[in-house]
């Protein structure tokens, strides 16, 4: 048997200070999570605090830049700090985001709800029991973010009962799907496409052709899927009118009711605060950061009496309690400065993407979208990858044409005819210009995309086309086939 040795190895490992774990978490937040959390912070530690004395003769506050002069110096704090007229500098511990006017309100706008959200909204004005809400909302929490259902019932029923403890049944899930299925937009919780548009169908006013659509898809789906419309007429006894007025009316329903996804961004916020401005004034682009409303901390002056106490105390509990204060001020101090390590964080990665995108936010033409990767703004920036993905998750830009998540803004790249590197979201646009422009009776193939493409100057493969289409819910050639 082998003897049991001993030695020593000497390993290098590297772990994140508190600052810097404050500061990643910050990154993350936009701005209104941001406001919030701030308020969190100072409901948790009661030795900070945000309001300014009520009248002048009022005892202040104590800034933790003076208290640590006072432990340096071992000074009184009473002696330094007791009730006085001149002014406080409020630059000692104050993220300052402000103009000029000291409140100024939140530019708010409206981005879609969220899917599940709505749903959850809508499932509330339902008389249920409790029970059946509960089963309820874990059918919409099981729906795709196209709002379809594409577990099997009985898949519903062993999940109900497995992953939440909730007895069920098959007849109990159908009858909350049928439930979900009534709510809006129209069409969600279908199983599969021909549900969703004939519950669509459904919900409008019985038209003949809305009778024949809904006669249409419940008995010809797979060839109306398959475009064999003769031989629909042929069997429905339609007639070429009666034929185009069905497919008039199922071309306005909605295939993806729980709202499209493409491959650039998804935000489903009800309100997006942008984390940024940007204004393009005398030919200068002049990029800001809204100012959100983060307090100025201070020490409460009753703490800071403890504090004070505990370093002349020879009293155990005294100094018990002056240590306690000690570790909420440092948290403080660490939250104040992470605090301001976000914002030249954000403030610095916004302004690469700005100077690195300067032609397309000048006018806001995507054919001016250049190619551009988290590696690129990290090799300007000089930040990590990690801390870019950070920054542009769930952050908003105001500019003068419109208002965009910072995701937006990035994409692979392709080479022109010229050599020259191009963005994907521009060839998608050429592609979408092509088929929106395309003979419907005659649409083009992808073969013929890719010579469409071709002629003006992308270099394009046929299956990056087939990929391209589906990113841009653009169906085949075939399927675009109109009568």
């Amino acid at each position: 048997m082998a003897g049991i040795k001993q030695g020593l190895e000497q390993k290098q490992t590297q772990k994140l200070s508190p600052l810097q774990i404050q500061t990643i978490k910050l990154i993350e937040m936009p701005v209104q999570a941001l406001e919030q959390h701030v308020r969190e912070v100072l409901n948790d530690n009661p030795v900070v605090d945000d309001d300014a004395p009520k009248r002048e003769d009022e005892p202040r506050d104590v800034s933790i830049s003076e208290v640590e002069e006072k432990e340096q110096s071992g000074g009184s704090l009473e002696e330094n700090y007791g009730p006085q007229d001149d002014d406080i500098p409020s630059y000692n511990l104050h993220v300052n985001n402000w103009g000029k006017d000291e409140r100024p309100e939140y530019n708010t706008f409206s981005v879609k709800q969220s899917f599940t959200q709505s749903l959850q909204e809508q499932l509330g004005y339902r008389n249920l029991t409790d029970h059946e809400r509960t089963v309820a909302s874990f059918i919409i929490g099981s729906l795709d973010e196209d709002g379809y259902l594409r577990r099997d019932i009985e898949s519903l029923v062993d999940d109900l009962a497995f992953r939440a403890n909730i007895e069920s049944s098959a007849e109990e899930v159908e009858k909350m799907l049928r439930v979900i299925q009534q709510f809006e937009p129209s069409g969600v919780g279908a199983r599969d496409l021909r549900e969703c548009l004939l519950i669509q169908l459904e919900d409008k006013k019985r038209t003949p052709s809305v009778e024949n659509a809904i006669r249409v898809l419940d008995t010809q789906f797979d060839a109306f899927k398959n475009r064999h419309f003769q031989k629909i007429m042929a069997r429905l006894h339609l007639s070429e009118e009666e034929m185009k007025a069905v497919l008039d009316e199922v071309r306005r329903l909605n295939p993806s009711p729980g709202g499209q996804i493409d491959d650039s961004y998804n935000d489903q916020a009800q309100q997006v605060v942008p984390d940024f401005r940007l204004d393009y004034e005398n030919g200068q682009l002049i990029l800001s950061m809204p100012r959100f409303n983060i307090p100025e901390l201070r020490i409460n002056r009753k703490y800071s009496e403890i504090m004070e106490t505990g370093r002349v105390s020879e009293s155990k509990a005294d100094k018990e309690a002056a240590a306690f204060v000690k570790q909420k001020i440092d948290s403080a101090k660490w939250f104040v400065e992470a605090l301001r390590q976000r914002q030249n964080t954000l403030q610095s990665t916004m302004q690469a993407i700005v100077d690195y995108q300067h032609d397309y936010f000048v006018d806001g033409d995507e054919s001016n979208l250049r190619p551009m990767v988290l590696k690129d703004i990290a090799e300007i920036t000089g930040f990590d990858i990690s801390t870019i993905s950070r920054v542009v998750n769930s952050k908003w830009i105001e500019t003068h044409f419109g208002i965009f998540p910072l995701k937006y803004f990035f994409s692979e790249g392709l080479e022109n005819s010229e050599g020259e590197e191009v963005s994907t979201r521009e060839i998608k646009k050429a592609l979408r210009e092509m088929v929106e422009g395309e003979d419907k009776h005659n649409p083009l193939t992808d073969d013929e995309l890719v010579d469409g493409l071709s002629s003006r100057g992308y270099k394009v493969a046929r299956r990056t086309i087939a990929k391209y289409r589906a990113q841009l819910d653009i169906p085949t050639a075939r399927l675009r086939r109109e009568l």
